[in-house]
Protein backbone atom coordinates (compact mmCIF):
# COMPACT_ATOMS: atom_id res chain seq x y z
CA UNK A 1 0.00 0.00 0.00
CA UNK A 2 1.45 3.30 -1.35
CA UNK A 3 1.64 6.62 1.44
CA UNK A 4 0.06 8.57 -1.54
CA UNK A 5 -1.32 8.00 -4.62
CA UNK A 6 -1.33 11.88 -6.71
CA UNK A 7 -4.23 11.61 -9.39
CA UNK A 8 -3.33 14.15 -11.98
CA UNK A 9 0.10 15.14 -13.46
CA UNK A 10 -0.28 18.59 -14.65
CA UNK A 11 1.75 21.21 -12.55
CA UNK A 12 0.14 20.77 -9.25
CA UNK A 13 -0.05 16.78 -9.56
CA UNK A 14 3.78 16.73 -10.69
CA UNK A 15 4.97 19.87 -7.26
CA UNK A 16 3.16 17.71 -5.05
CA UNK A 17 4.88 14.33 -6.12
CA UNK A 18 8.50 16.42 -6.19
CA UNK A 19 7.32 17.34 -2.40
CA UNK A 20 6.11 14.19 -1.12
CA UNK A 21 9.24 12.24 -2.99
CA UNK A 22 11.50 15.01 -1.24
CA UNK A 23 10.01 13.77 2.08
CA UNK A 24 10.25 10.09 2.07
CA UNK A 25 7.15 9.45 1.18
CA UNK A 26 6.01 6.74 -1.40
CA UNK A 27 4.12 8.20 -3.68
CA UNK A 28 2.49 6.99 -7.37
CA UNK A 29 1.49 9.70 -9.73
CA UNK A 30 -1.27 8.63 -11.85
CA UNK A 31 -2.24 10.76 -15.10
CA UNK A 32 -0.94 11.80 -18.47
CA UNK A 33 1.80 14.73 -18.02
CA UNK A 34 1.05 18.15 -18.28
CA UNK A 35 -2.42 16.93 -20.24
CA UNK A 36 -4.16 20.36 -20.52
CA UNK A 37 -1.31 22.06 -22.01
CA UNK A 38 -0.52 19.51 -24.61
CA UNK A 39 -3.82 18.53 -25.63
CA UNK A 40 -6.20 21.03 -25.00
CA UNK A 41 -4.60 23.93 -26.04
CA UNK A 42 -4.47 25.47 -29.43
CA UNK A 43 -1.07 25.75 -31.47
CA UNK A 44 0.32 29.00 -31.39
CA UNK A 45 -1.37 30.66 -27.85
CA UNK A 46 1.01 32.00 -25.39
CA UNK A 47 1.38 31.59 -21.33
CA UNK A 48 -0.62 34.65 -19.53
CA UNK A 49 1.40 34.81 -16.79
CA UNK A 50 5.13 35.97 -16.76
CA UNK A 51 7.48 33.21 -16.69
CA UNK A 52 9.24 34.03 -13.72
CA UNK A 53 5.86 33.44 -11.87
CA UNK A 54 4.98 30.37 -13.66
CA UNK A 55 7.28 27.95 -11.89
CA UNK A 56 6.17 24.21 -11.07
CA UNK A 57 7.59 23.85 -6.96
CA UNK A 58 10.14 21.28 -5.94
CA UNK A 59 12.32 21.28 -2.57
CA UNK A 60 14.41 23.66 -2.17
CA UNK A 61 12.74 25.64 -4.98
CA UNK A 62 14.83 23.60 -8.15
CA UNK A 63 13.81 22.61 -11.38
CA UNK A 64 12.22 26.24 -12.33
CA UNK A 65 11.13 27.62 -15.61
CA UNK A 66 14.68 29.62 -15.67
CA UNK A 67 16.77 26.79 -15.51
CA UNK A 68 14.67 24.69 -17.88
CA UNK A 69 14.61 28.15 -20.38
CA UNK A 70 18.47 28.61 -20.36
CA UNK A 71 19.14 25.63 -20.54
CA UNK A 72 18.14 25.61 -24.25
CA UNK A 73 18.62 29.02 -25.07
CA UNK A 74 15.35 30.48 -24.92
CA UNK A 75 14.00 33.76 -23.65
CA UNK A 76 12.56 33.51 -20.09
CA UNK A 77 12.07 37.79 -19.96
CA UNK A 78 9.35 39.83 -17.57
CA UNK A 79 7.50 41.36 -20.11
CA UNK A 80 7.77 38.92 -22.86
CA UNK A 81 5.36 35.89 -23.52
CA UNK A 82 6.40 32.31 -23.85
CA UNK A 83 4.43 29.94 -25.97
CA UNK A 84 2.59 27.65 -24.15
CA UNK A 85 4.57 24.80 -26.42
CA UNK A 86 7.90 26.21 -24.51
CA UNK A 87 5.92 25.70 -21.08
CA UNK A 88 4.46 21.83 -21.97
CA UNK A 89 7.94 21.29 -22.54
CA UNK A 90 9.29 22.70 -19.31
CA UNK A 91 6.74 20.62 -18.06
CA UNK A 92 7.67 17.34 -19.10
CA UNK A 93 11.08 18.13 -18.28
CA UNK A 94 9.82 18.75 -14.84
CA UNK A 95 8.57 15.15 -14.29
CA UNK A 96 11.44 13.85 -15.54
CA UNK A 97 13.50 14.92 -12.93
CA UNK A 98 11.93 16.30 -10.17
CA UNK A 99 8.89 13.56 -9.41
CA UNK A 100 8.92 10.14 -9.56
CA UNK A 101 7.80 8.56 -12.89
CA UNK A 102 4.57 8.97 -14.24
CA UNK A 103 2.38 6.03 -15.04
CA UNK A 104 -0.14 6.99 -17.76
CA UNK A 105 -3.14 5.35 -16.21
CA UNK A 106 -6.81 6.58 -16.56
CA UNK A 107 -8.34 6.71 -13.10
CA UNK A 108 -11.53 5.44 -13.06
CA UNK A 109 -12.92 5.56 -9.65
CA UNK A 110 -11.40 6.18 -6.06
CA UNK A 111 -13.52 4.38 -3.10
CA UNK A 112 -12.73 4.28 0.46
CA UNK A 113 -11.02 0.96 1.46
CA UNK A 114 -10.56 0.22 5.44
CA UNK A 115 -8.69 2.79 6.80
CA UNK A 116 -7.64 4.01 3.12
CA UNK A 117 -8.51 4.24 -0.62
CA UNK A 118 -8.66 1.92 -3.85
CA UNK A 119 -7.78 3.66 -6.98
CA UNK A 120 -9.04 1.53 -9.76
CA UNK A 121 -7.75 2.59 -13.18
CA UNK A 122 -8.33 1.56 -16.68
CA UNK A 123 -4.91 -0.44 -17.36
CA UNK A 124 -4.80 -2.48 -15.08
CA UNK A 125 -5.43 -3.69 -11.22
CA UNK A 126 -6.55 -1.42 -8.74
CA UNK A 127 -3.86 0.01 -6.69
CA UNK A 128 -4.47 0.68 -2.80
CA UNK A 129 -2.97 3.94 -0.96
CA UNK A 130 -3.39 5.05 2.65
CA UNK A 131 -3.65 8.72 1.25
CA UNK A 132 -5.08 10.46 -2.09
CA UNK A 133 -4.30 13.78 -3.63
CA UNK A 134 -6.61 14.65 -6.22
CA UNK A 135 -5.25 17.39 -8.17
CA UNK A 136 -7.69 16.84 -11.95
CA UNK A 137 -7.40 19.89 -13.34
CA UNK A 138 -10.01 21.93 -15.11
CA UNK A 139 -11.51 19.38 -17.95
CA UNK A 140 -13.81 17.79 -15.56
CA UNK A 141 -15.69 21.22 -15.02
CA UNK A 142 -15.83 22.52 -18.94
CA UNK A 143 -18.74 25.23 -18.22
CA UNK A 144 -20.91 25.57 -21.59
CA UNK A 145 -24.04 28.17 -21.69
CA UNK A 146 -27.31 26.20 -20.97
CA UNK A 147 -28.74 27.34 -24.62
CA UNK A 148 -25.94 25.53 -26.30
CA UNK A 149 -26.90 22.29 -24.97
CA UNK A 150 -30.01 22.04 -27.49
CA UNK A 151 -28.21 22.09 -30.54
CA UNK A 152 -26.34 18.36 -31.96
CA UNK A 153 -22.96 18.01 -30.52
CA UNK A 154 -21.13 18.73 -33.86
CA UNK A 155 -22.49 22.32 -33.69
CA UNK A 156 -20.50 23.74 -30.94
CA UNK A 157 -17.56 22.87 -28.70
CA UNK A 158 -15.42 24.38 -25.92
CA UNK A 159 -12.32 26.68 -26.07
CA UNK A 160 -10.19 23.47 -24.40
CA UNK A 161 -11.22 21.58 -27.09
CA UNK A 162 -9.42 22.15 -29.70
CA UNK A 163 -5.36 21.52 -30.57
CA UNK A 164 -5.37 22.79 -33.90
CA UNK A 165 -7.52 25.52 -35.01
CA UNK A 166 -6.56 25.83 -38.94
CA UNK A 167 -9.96 23.23 -39.61
CA UNK A 168 -12.23 26.61 -39.49
CA UNK A 169 -10.42 28.12 -41.99
CA UNK A 170 -13.11 30.36 -44.47
CA UNK A 171 -15.63 29.40 -41.63
CA UNK A 172 -17.88 31.43 -39.26
CA UNK A 173 -17.09 30.70 -36.09
CA UNK A 174 -18.94 32.63 -33.13
CA UNK A 175 -16.53 32.69 -30.20
CA UNK A 176 -18.70 33.24 -26.68
CA UNK A 177 -16.76 35.03 -23.52
CA UNK A 178 -14.76 37.83 -22.82
CA UNK A 179 -11.72 36.54 -21.03
CA UNK A 180 -7.88 35.41 -21.86
CA UNK A 181 -9.18 32.33 -23.84
CA UNK A 182 -12.19 34.06 -25.83
CA UNK A 183 -10.10 36.99 -26.90
CA UNK A 184 -7.04 34.51 -27.82
CA UNK A 185 -8.95 31.64 -29.27
CA UNK A 186 -10.92 34.26 -31.78
CA UNK A 187 -7.71 35.96 -32.51
CA UNK A 188 -6.04 32.80 -33.41
CA UNK A 189 -9.19 31.80 -35.31
CA UNK A 190 -8.80 34.83 -37.80
CA UNK A 191 -4.61 34.35 -38.17
CA UNK A 192 -6.10 30.96 -39.28
CA UNK A 193 -8.18 32.03 -41.79
CA UNK A 194 -11.47 31.50 -40.44
CA UNK A 195 -14.21 34.97 -39.77
CA UNK A 196 -14.92 34.65 -36.30
CA UNK A 197 -17.06 37.07 -34.08
CA UNK A 198 -16.94 37.55 -30.60
CA UNK A 199 -20.10 37.38 -28.58
CA UNK A 200 -20.19 38.68 -24.77
CA UNK A 201 -22.46 39.79 -22.23
CA UNK A 202 -20.11 42.57 -21.16
CA UNK A 203 -20.37 46.14 -22.28
CA UNK A 204 -16.51 46.42 -22.77
CA UNK A 205 -13.70 44.41 -22.93
CA UNK A 206 -10.61 44.55 -20.33
CA UNK A 207 -7.16 44.42 -20.98
CA UNK A 208 -4.38 44.08 -18.94
CA UNK A 209 -1.50 46.64 -19.37
CA UNK A 210 1.74 46.86 -19.93
CA UNK A 211 3.62 45.04 -16.95
CA UNK A 212 6.13 47.29 -15.10
CA UNK A 213 9.53 46.88 -15.06
CA UNK A 214 10.90 44.57 -12.16
CA UNK A 215 13.17 46.78 -10.96
CA UNK A 216 11.43 50.46 -10.20
CA UNK A 217 12.20 53.44 -7.70
CA UNK A 218 10.98 52.01 -3.71
CA UNK A 219 8.04 54.50 -4.40
CA UNK A 220 6.29 52.81 -7.37
CA UNK A 221 7.68 49.61 -6.00
CA UNK A 222 5.24 50.45 -3.00
CA UNK A 223 2.51 51.72 -4.72
CA UNK A 224 1.89 48.61 -7.19
CA UNK A 225 3.75 45.73 -6.08
CA UNK A 226 4.45 42.80 -8.24
CA UNK A 227 3.22 39.24 -7.83
CA UNK A 228 2.49 36.10 -9.22
CA UNK A 229 -0.82 37.23 -10.12
CA UNK A 230 -0.18 41.02 -11.27
CA UNK A 231 0.68 43.82 -10.38
CA UNK A 232 -1.47 45.30 -7.36
CA UNK A 233 -2.09 45.24 -3.37
CA UNK A 234 -5.48 43.45 -4.41
CA UNK A 235 -3.43 40.89 -6.62
CA UNK A 236 -0.24 40.48 -4.18
CA UNK A 237 -2.88 39.71 -1.58
CA UNK A 238 -4.56 36.82 -3.61
CA UNK A 239 -0.87 35.79 -4.73
CA UNK A 240 0.76 35.90 -0.90
CA UNK A 241 -1.95 35.39 1.56
CA UNK A 242 -3.99 32.32 0.03
CA UNK A 243 -3.52 31.13 4.16
CA UNK A 244 -5.11 34.19 5.12
CA UNK A 245 -8.04 34.03 2.63
CA UNK A 246 -8.87 30.72 4.01
CA UNK A 247 -9.92 32.09 7.18
CA UNK A 248 -12.51 34.51 5.62
CA UNK A 249 -15.95 33.41 6.26
CA UNK A 250 -17.03 31.24 3.53
CA UNK A 251 -19.61 33.29 1.72
CA UNK A 252 -16.61 35.70 1.62
CA UNK A 253 -14.54 33.16 -0.13
CA UNK A 254 -16.63 32.38 -2.16
CA UNK A 255 -17.28 35.76 -3.71
CA UNK A 256 -13.99 36.53 -3.95
CA UNK A 257 -13.23 33.34 -5.77
CA UNK A 258 -16.38 34.10 -8.41
CA UNK A 259 -15.44 37.66 -8.85
CA UNK A 260 -11.53 38.20 -8.09
CA UNK A 261 -9.16 38.52 -11.30
CA UNK A 262 -11.73 38.66 -13.52
CA UNK A 263 -11.54 38.25 -17.58
CA UNK A 264 -9.69 40.55 -19.21
CA UNK A 265 -7.20 39.79 -22.15
CA UNK A 266 -3.30 40.15 -22.01
CA UNK A 267 -1.74 43.59 -23.48
CA UNK A 268 0.27 41.63 -25.85
CA UNK A 269 -3.11 40.29 -27.66
CA UNK A 270 -5.16 43.71 -28.38
CA UNK A 271 -3.68 44.24 -31.34
CA UNK A 272 -3.64 41.06 -33.01
CA UNK A 273 -7.58 40.70 -32.12
CA UNK A 274 -9.06 43.97 -32.55
CA UNK A 275 -7.30 44.37 -35.89
CA UNK A 276 -9.22 41.59 -36.92
CA UNK A 277 -12.28 39.99 -35.00
CA UNK A 278 -15.80 41.83 -34.67
CA UNK A 279 -17.27 41.85 -31.70
CA UNK A 280 -20.83 41.87 -30.93
CA UNK A 281 -20.82 43.50 -27.03
CA UNK A 282 -23.67 43.83 -24.38
CA UNK A 283 -25.36 40.58 -26.30
CA UNK A 284 -26.63 37.67 -24.05
CA UNK A 285 -27.42 34.27 -25.46
CA UNK A 286 -30.51 33.20 -25.16
CA UNK A 287 -31.38 30.62 -27.30
CA UNK A 288 -29.67 28.39 -29.58
CA UNK A 289 -31.13 26.25 -32.65
CA UNK A 290 -29.73 24.08 -35.73
CA UNK A 291 -30.46 25.29 -39.04
CA UNK A 292 -29.37 22.04 -41.44
CA UNK A 293 -25.62 22.58 -41.31
CA UNK A 294 -25.54 26.41 -39.66
CA UNK A 295 -26.56 27.66 -36.06
CA UNK A 296 -28.50 30.48 -35.17
CA UNK A 297 -27.73 32.16 -31.93
CA UNK A 298 -30.51 34.50 -30.51
CA UNK A 299 -28.83 36.85 -28.47
CA UNK A 300 -30.35 39.99 -26.53
CA UNK A 301 -28.62 43.22 -26.25
CA UNK A 302 -28.14 45.90 -23.97
CA UNK A 303 -31.42 47.94 -25.27
CA UNK A 304 -33.48 44.54 -24.99
CA UNK A 305 -33.72 44.11 -28.74
CA UNK A 306 -33.39 40.18 -30.29
CA UNK A 307 -30.53 39.59 -32.37
CA UNK A 308 -30.36 36.69 -34.77
CA UNK A 309 -26.38 34.99 -35.44
CA UNK A 310 -26.28 32.60 -38.16
CA UNK A 311 -22.92 30.89 -37.62
CA UNK A 312 -21.07 27.80 -39.10
CA UNK A 313 -20.16 26.95 -35.34
CA UNK A 314 -20.00 27.91 -31.65
CA UNK A 315 -17.29 27.77 -29.78
CA UNK A 316 -17.95 28.80 -25.99
CA UNK A 317 -14.52 30.21 -24.28
CA UNK A 318 -17.12 30.23 -20.61
CA UNK A 319 -14.82 28.89 -18.62
CA UNK A 320 -14.89 26.19 -15.73
CA UNK A 321 -17.54 25.73 -12.93
CA UNK A 322 -15.79 23.66 -10.38
CA UNK A 323 -18.23 21.31 -8.46
CA UNK A 324 -17.60 17.74 -6.64
CA UNK A 325 -20.50 16.78 -8.50
CA UNK A 326 -18.95 16.47 -11.55
CA UNK A 327 -15.96 14.79 -10.43
CA UNK A 328 -17.62 11.72 -11.15
CA UNK A 329 -13.74 9.23 -10.59
CA UNK A 330 -14.49 9.68 -6.73
CA UNK A 331 -16.92 7.70 -5.17
CA UNK A 332 -20.37 9.00 -5.14
CA UNK A 333 -21.38 8.29 -1.91
CA UNK A 334 -17.97 9.80 -0.50
CA UNK A 335 -18.56 12.90 -2.17
CA UNK A 336 -22.09 13.27 -0.92
CA UNK A 337 -20.48 12.99 2.91
CA UNK A 338 -17.93 15.38 2.09
CA UNK A 339 -18.27 19.31 3.76
CA UNK A 340 -18.50 22.08 1.51
CA UNK A 341 -17.85 25.86 1.03
CA UNK A 342 -20.95 27.47 1.37
CA UNK A 343 -23.16 26.92 -1.22
CA UNK A 344 -19.99 26.34 -3.81
CA UNK A 345 -19.93 22.80 -4.14
CA UNK A 346 -16.02 22.52 -3.55
CA UNK A 347 -14.49 21.07 -0.79
CA UNK A 348 -14.09 22.69 2.56
CA UNK A 349 -10.56 22.00 3.06
CA UNK A 350 -8.07 22.03 6.27
CA UNK A 351 -4.78 24.13 6.03
CA UNK A 352 -2.81 21.49 4.52
CA UNK A 353 -5.52 20.60 2.02
CA UNK A 354 -7.43 17.82 3.73
CA UNK A 355 -11.04 17.31 3.07
CA UNK A 356 -14.03 16.34 5.83
CA UNK A 357 -12.74 12.58 4.94
CA UNK A 358 -9.31 11.46 6.49
CA UNK A 359 -6.61 11.37 3.70
CA UNK A 360 -8.94 12.40 0.75
CA UNK A 361 -6.53 15.59 -0.31
CA UNK A 362 -7.77 18.35 -3.10
CA UNK A 363 -5.35 20.64 -5.13
CA UNK A 364 -6.19 23.14 -8.27
CA UNK A 365 -9.45 24.86 -8.95
CA UNK A 366 -11.80 22.96 -6.41
CA UNK A 367 -9.65 24.91 -3.99
CA UNK A 368 -10.03 28.21 -4.87
CA UNK A 369 -13.39 29.02 -2.89
CA UNK A 370 -10.87 27.65 0.28
CA UNK A 371 -7.92 29.79 -0.57
CA UNK A 372 -8.33 31.98 -3.02
CA UNK A 373 -8.05 33.19 -6.88
CA UNK A 374 -4.35 31.54 -7.09
CA UNK A 375 -5.30 28.25 -7.09
CA UNK A 376 -6.84 28.87 -10.80
CA UNK A 377 -3.08 29.63 -11.75
CA UNK A 378 -0.03 27.62 -12.08
CA UNK A 379 1.41 30.21 -9.78
CA UNK A 380 -0.61 28.49 -6.85
CA UNK A 381 1.44 24.98 -7.09
CA UNK A 382 3.99 26.63 -5.13
CA UNK A 383 1.50 27.68 -2.11
CA UNK A 384 -0.50 23.81 -2.37
CA UNK A 385 2.91 21.48 -2.64
CA UNK A 386 4.48 22.06 0.28
CA UNK A 387 1.33 22.16 2.92
CA UNK A 388 -0.62 19.30 1.24
CA UNK A 389 2.06 17.05 2.25
CA UNK A 390 2.43 18.54 5.45
CA UNK A 391 -1.03 17.53 5.54
CA UNK A 392 -0.41 14.12 3.82
CA UNK A 393 2.19 13.55 6.59
CA UNK A 394 0.60 14.83 9.65
CA UNK A 395 -2.19 12.08 8.85
CA UNK A 396 0.35 9.26 8.35
CA UNK A 397 1.81 10.82 11.22
CA UNK A 398 4.96 9.44 9.97
CA UNK A 399 7.40 11.08 8.30
CA UNK A 400 8.85 8.48 6.14
CA UNK A 401 7.56 5.40 3.79
CA UNK A 402 5.38 2.84 5.66
CA UNK A 403 6.07 -0.46 5.35
CA UNK A 404 5.21 -2.41 2.61
CA UNK A 405 5.30 1.72 0.56
CA UNK A 406 7.30 2.24 -2.69
CA UNK A 407 10.46 3.59 -2.10
CA UNK A 408 10.85 7.15 -2.17
CA UNK A 409 12.02 8.88 -5.49
CA UNK A 410 15.84 11.01 -4.92
CA UNK A 411 15.36 13.82 -7.33
CA UNK A 412 18.92 13.60 -8.13
CA UNK A 413 18.95 10.87 -10.11
CA UNK A 414 18.96 9.63 -13.46
CA UNK A 415 15.24 9.33 -14.75
CA UNK A 416 13.96 6.01 -13.82
CA UNK A 417 14.42 3.84 -17.32
CA UNK A 418 10.70 3.38 -19.22
CA UNK A 419 9.62 6.89 -17.42
CA UNK A 420 7.16 8.04 -20.53
CA UNK A 421 6.96 11.86 -20.31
Amino acid sequence: MDDLVVVGAGPYGLSIAAHAAGAGLGVRVLGRPMASWRDHMPEGMYLKSEPWSSNLSAPGGRYTLAEYCAGRGIPAEHGTPLPIGTFSAYGLWFARHAAPPVEEATVMEVTPQGEGFRIRTAEGPPLLARTVALAVGVMPFVRYPDALRELPAAHYSHSSGHGDLARFAGREVAVLGAGQAALETAALLAENGARPCLVARRARLNWNTVPQPLRRPPLRALRAPHSGLGTGWRSWAWSELPWAVRRLPAPTRERIAATALGPAGAWWLRERFERRVPVLLGHRLHRAAAAGERTRLGLTNAAGESVVLDTAHVIAATGFAPDLARLELLDAGLRASLATVGRSGTPELSPGFESSWPGLFFAGLLTAPSFGPSMRFVHGAGFTAGRLVSGVRERLGAGGPRAGSRGAFRADRAPAAGHRA
